[in-house]
């Protein structure tokens, strides 16, 4: 009888696993893995039927021997994705809120000041009404040095001429994405890794593509106007917030 004995340890247990795989499930739905991941699964099954129910011992050995060896693979396969899914698990906003509670330090806002939010804003206005395609990246916590050494340094003060000049389609630097941390231009023309998302419209390009890349690597702020439309969105933790209006994006840019 002790077999059917269901104690609070037990349900717990059953819990964190349940959170667990859901978390692995979400990250990899976001990428072209998940098909790989349910392979696994499935050996993973198959494995403990033949060495455990039915004990056949040369199978079982057989396959012992796959899965000692598999282990490693599994981690190089799924190194990317092991790592977002650490990330996504440490970015919970409610994990957030309770480590948040052992200190009383300020939460790091995505930008410093009203000078330095405006002039992307209106950067993101004129450029919406001209159709001129932008992709900008605000840093917050989580560095992006590795991306901005792939750009075009420039270390510049944030200047909304500037912007617009970069973006401008003559530009030698309008094709990639402007990197602003610490309150500066940090680069332009910076190659960002591209999302492969299957909940991404259709009608979104490859900026917004890579908006969303950029955004669930990292906690950055990207902003992208679009070429075709003049439709100014933005993602933040790997979720768009589209059609902008100039008092939105202040908004987002202000308390995200």
């Amino acid at each position: 009888m002790d077999f059917f004995q269901f104690g609070i340890k037990d349900f717990i247990d059953i819990l964190v696993v349940a959170i667990l795989l859901y978390y692995l499930y979400r990250v990899l739905r976001r990428s072209r893995s998940l098909n790989v991941f349910v392979g696994i699964i499935i050996f993973m099954v198959v494995w403990l039927l033949v060495s455990q129910v039915l004990d056949m011992r040369l199978m079982g050995g057989i396959m012992n021997s796959l899965t000692s060896v598999g282990l490693i693979a599994i981690i190089v396969i799924f190194q990317d994705e092991i790592r977002k899914f650490f990330y996504t698990l440490g970015g919970n906003r409610r994990i957030k809120h309770f480590f948040e509670l052992f200190h009383n330090e300020p939460q790091k806002r995505t930008v410093d000041n009203r000078e330095q939010i405006l002039p992307i804003v209106m950067a993101c206005m004129n450029m919406s009404k001209q159709k001129v395609g932008a992709l900008i990246v605000i840093e917050r916590e989580q560095k992006l040095d590795d991306v901005v050494q792939m750009g075009d340094i420039i270390d510049a003060k944030i200047n909304q001429r500037l912007i617009e000049n970069i973006f401008f389609k003559n530009s030698p630097l309008h094709d990639g994405a402007m990197i602003i941390s610490s309150g500066r231009i940090k680069a332009a023309a910076c190659v960002l890794p591209v999302s492969h998302d299957y909940d991404i419209p259709k009608e979104l390009g490859l900026r917004h593509r890579s908006a969303m890349g950029v955004s669930q690597e990292s906690d950055a702020i990207a902003i992208v106007v679009s070429e075709e439309t003049g439709r100014i969105a933005a993602c933040v933790n790997g979720r768009f917030h589209l059609r902008l209006s100039s008092e939105q994006l202040e908004s987002l840019l202000t308390h995200a």
